[in-house]
């Protein structure tokens, strides 16, 4: 997985992890604890919490990386895009209200070096 930072209006939300292909997506959060700063799922239009140990924020991006749709997931839970969405991002539950992410917003990702 690559390494990153997620910017909103220039700034710095949170460290951000990018899973970049098909198996770094399937792993993802599950088997984790909790989830320090955010995950990019580039490609995902639908997220599931199956098998995972806690709740979850989950923003539902465009093209454009602008908020779609904003959910939160408990474990066993399903929650699904819409027309537009073409990745997401999770973090854990509570993480996006305390950041301030709101629907509308446009999100920015920088890469690590």
């Amino acid at each position: 997985m690559r390494s990153g930072w997620l910017l909103c209006d220039g700034d710095v939300v949170c460290a951000l992890e990018i899973a970049e292909s098909f198996g770094e997506r399937l792993k993802a959060l599950r088997g984790r604890t909790t989830c320090e700063g955010g995950l990019h799922l580039d490609g995902v239009r639908s997220v599931h919490t199956a098998g995972m140990k806690f709740a979850i924020d989950v923003a539902f991006l465009n093209e454009d990386l602008t908020v779609l749709r904003l959910a939160r997931l408990k474990p066993w839970r399903l929650a699904l895009g819409r027309m537009g969405v073409r990745s997401v991002l999770q973090t854990e539950a509570g993480s996006l209200e305390r950041w301030g992410v709101q629907v509308g917003d446009q999100m920015v990702i920088r890469l690590m070096a």
